[in-house]
């Protein structure tokens, strides 16, 4: 568990953007069918990352940590990168910047036992832009524990995947109608509007 932090940190970031769980070697019981889901949105989160860069919205990668708690964020990289990795065309599509951050997660969601919730508080954060895998299982309880710490979420629906279009349909109605999330298309976000405090 760890977190890395490139860069200077930015003054404030009232909105961030969290990619869940793209940098991974996908091995693991399903690992294909979520690769396959990972491989369809990751041009999609890559093109929002960029968007969201330009309107100063911080970028911040929340991962699981395979195997012992011995790695780091450029060791998982870099593993996720291997020419035998399901999840390497993922990783070359989405690799962090020096300007990024990055937190080892040990469990679904991305606030338990990790540093997220003091550097959001350090951003001064009040908004999250969710996207990643799996729909489902890390991104809603990642949007449960939110939702809780009365942060405002927005869920790209074009960004998030799971292993069946019906667990993410599933995932999305719960986000708009439980958790009271924003729920569209990447392309029709105000990023700008977004990032202002209110």
């Amino acid at each position: 568990m760890g977190t890395a932090m490139h860069g200077l940190l930015p003054d404030h970031s009232p909105a961030v953007l969290i990619i869940l769980d793209m940098i991974s070697d996908f091995d693991f019981p399903d690992g294909e069918a979520v690769a396959r889901a990972a491989r369809r949105i990751a041009p999609t989160i890559a093109r929002l990352k960029a968007r969201a860069s330009r309107a100063g919205i911080a970028s911040l990668y929340v991962n699981d940590n395979p195997g012992r708690w011995r790695s780091d964020s450029r060791a998982l990289i870099e593993h996720c990168r291997r020419p035998s990795s399901r999840g390497r065309v993922v990783v070359e599509a989405l690799l962090p910047t020096a300007q990024d951050y990055f937190v080892l997660k040990p469990r679904h969601s991305a606030f338990y036992a990790t540093p997220l919730e003091v550097l959001l508080e350090h951003l001064g954060t009040k908004r999250l832009i969710l996207t990643g895998v799996s729909s489902h299982q890390c991104v809603l309880f990642t949007a449960n524990d939110a939702h809780v710490r009365e942060f405002e979420l927005v869920v790209p629906s074009d960004c998030i995947g799971a292993p069946s279009n019906r667990e993410s349909r599933f995932a999305l109605h719960y986000f708009a109608s439980v958790l009271g999330a924003q729920v569209r298309s990447a392309a029709r976000l105000d990023l700008g509007s977004l990032n202002r405090k209110k």
